[in-house]
């Protein structure tokens, strides 16, 4: 006995010193990899700027999520802002020869705009007279379109370019949800708010048609016609080839019709490259990423400041717990805090906000444009349109002193629309769910009670008109914000608002941005309102530090990606329906877009 019991002690001790040993590894590890980010990159003469087009490209560089580093399970991303910037450095960097885009099956891109921004970089380094080759065995339509301005696109010769124009396949619910016993109680605003249709409707509006119809059109010919000037072909041409459905036609044809230049297998690319560099047979080719070319540029550190406050992702109140998504938000009391110091720092001369939001709650797109307009009274204040500046993005963004968008930039979407889901049918027919009430006054019970997002009753037609009247308040207050920051007529406004979805080169002809340009061109603007020749730029918010992700990491994003993996395209739809029956901003009104279209 006294044999077992020393036994036992003995395996718990040594498990204990196991787990401690164990312990302090990791976080001696931790501390390693924490101490490493603030290392300056090294960049060797001769070096070649790869950039992998893999994953899905965001409008910001993330710092990496320390957790999954060590598990394994991050999603590839790019960052805009850090793609953007290492391509100017490579443009003025001496040790840079030239740019080598290698191109993944995996990448999935970003909104036309993103994307119009990153091809607008690559010919901007093209006027250093260096170059750029790409290699790749499938090109996405989106890798294609970044590709094109190459000085030579080569493909495996058993490869693939899609390119087949633009398209968007909305999914519609009604039916499912009518089969489920839940029934979609709509309000709205805007001819063109969109957004309601797939819970309500079993196809298109014949309005909502003509929207996307339009602003599809004008994406693509703006893409048709910049690839055609790159690669010395006609819109006929490309269009024609789009007809043909080029992914499923002889990769030889590529090469005869002019899309890519040549064919090549890896290796022998690599000796192409080689041959590019003048290096000797076993010579390595030195990579570097775009990670390493930032962080080795020398940082301009002037007094006077210009600041960028990112502002991406959907518009919240406060931000919620959703193991459907782990995306950004813009999130209305950090947002009010962060640009209040902006608003106060003496040394911040003007603020250019890069918007990148479809929209959501409306109350804190109000919240928000209310701290914009206290900062524009101090300060010049600019937006810089992303990938989408819509709805409550716009919302936003009207009140500024310059509004400047891409050409594809999705931009408008002026409306309001309320939805809560009646699901008195599934709970107390399907379900077996009863409720009661007991109140002191009419409407105490506005609405009725919910059970997990679902609202147990319908609306009374007493209730309904209430909530009809709150929206169209909602809408009245929108296109006032927008007539004042736009120093237009609300009749003028309304005319173009409706909930229609604009390109920014259709917005620029209505007036709802003052020019076409990227965010290098609206810090320019923003230092020109602000009488300033020299002077620096600051990132806001500042990213979270390596410890700070750990102490905060959540299980939401092991199950976000690998739901996203199984959902595939049907994620959007399922994720916005899921950030809906959680957010439910006041009174459950929205301003935010027409549901996500995939257009690649």
């Amino acid at each position: 006995m006294k044999d077992f019991i020393k036994n036992v002690f003995a395996t718990v001790v040594g498990l204990g010193l196991f787990l401690l040993l164990t312990g302090i590894i990791f976080f001696v590890s931790l501390i390693g990899m924490s101490a490493s980010e603030g290392t300056t990159a090294t960049v060797k003469k001769g070096s070649v700027l790869r950039i992998n087009l893999a994953g899905s490209l965001e409008e910001r560089a993330e710092e990496e999520n320390p957790l999954s580093m060590l598990m394994g399970e991050e999603m590839a991303t790019l960052g805009l802002d850090q793609l953007l910037e290492a391509i100017d450095e490579a443009a003025t960097n001496d040790k840079v020869e030239g740019i080598y885009m290698e191109v993944s099956s995996s990448f999935a891109g970003g909104t036309p705009a993103m994307m119009q921004e990153l091809r607008q970089a690559l010919l901007k380094y093209k006027e250093s007279g260096k170059w750029i080759i790409t290699y790749g065995d499938i090109y996405s339509q989106g890798a294609y379109y970044l590709s094109s301005v190459a000085d030579k696109i080569v493909v495996n010769p058993k490869g693939i370019v899609d390119w087949h124009g633009m398209g968007g396949t909305p999914m519609f619910y009604t039916d499912l949800m009518k089969k489920a016993g839940i029934k979609m109680q709509v309000f709205k605003v805007g001819t063109f708010k969109s957004a309601v249709e797939p819970y309500i409707n079993t196809e298109m509006s014949e309005p909502n048609r003509e929207q996307v119809t339009a602003y599809l059109t004008s994406i693509w010919n703006q893409f048709v016609t910049e690839v055609g000037e790159s690669r010395h072909l006609t819109a006929e041409q490309l269009n024609s080839l789009a007809d043909t459905l080029t992914a499923v036609r002889p990769t030889e044809d590529l090469v005869a019709n002019g899309l890519v230049d040549t064919l090549a297998y890896i290796d022998g690319f690599k000796e192409m490259l080689r041959a590019k560099l003048n290096l000797e047979e076993k010579k390595t080719i030195r990579f570097v990423s775009p990670a390493d070319l930032v962080a080795s540029a020398e940082k301009d550190d002037e007094d006077n400041r210009i600041a960028v406050y990112y502002a991406y992702g959907d518009i919240v109140d406060q931000a919620t717990t959703n193991p459907l998504s782990n995306s950004t938000m813009i999130e209305t009391m950090p947002t009010i805090r962060e640009l209040q110091k902006l608003r106060k720092d003496e040394d911040v001369k003007a603020v250019v906000i890069r918007v990148n939001s479809g929209g959501g709650s409306a109350f804190a797109s109000e919240q928000i444009w209310h701290e914009v307009q206290l900062l524009k009274a101090e300060k010049p204040v600019v937006i810089s349109m992303g990938g989408m500046a819509a709805s409550g993005g716009y919302y936003i963004s009207c009140g500024a002193n310059k509004i400047l968008a891409e050409p594809t930039t999705l931009t408008g979407s002026i409306g309001i629309f309320g939805m809560i889901p009646d699901g008195s049918e599934l709970l107390q027919e399907k379900l077996g769910l009863h409720f009661d009430v007991v109140k002191t006054n009419k409407h105490a019970d506005f609405g009725g009670a919910s059970f997990m997002g679902l609202a147990a009753r319908a609306f009374t037609p007493e209730e309904a008109v209430l909530m009809q009247a709150e929206i169209e308040r909602g809408y009245d207050l929108f296109i006032s914000r927008v007539a004042e920051g736009r120093s237009i007529s609300k009749d003028s406004v309304d005319a173009i608002g409706q909930g229609r979805v604009w390109t920014g080169e259709q917005a620029l002809k209505i007036g709802l941005v003052d020019q076409l340009g990227n965010l290098d061109d609206a810090i320019a603007e923003a230092a020109k309102l602000a009488e300033l020749k020299e002077y620096s730029t600051d990132t806001y918010p500042a990213p979270a530090d390596f410890i700070q992700q750990l102490l905060e990491e959540k299980q939401e994003s092991y199950f976000d990606a690998h739901l996203h993996a199984r959902l595939g395209e049907f994620y959007p739809m399922f994720s916005t329906l899921q950030w809906m029956l959680q957010q439910q901003p006041e009174r459950g009104i929205y301003a935010r877009i027409p549901y996500e279209l995939k257009i690649w």
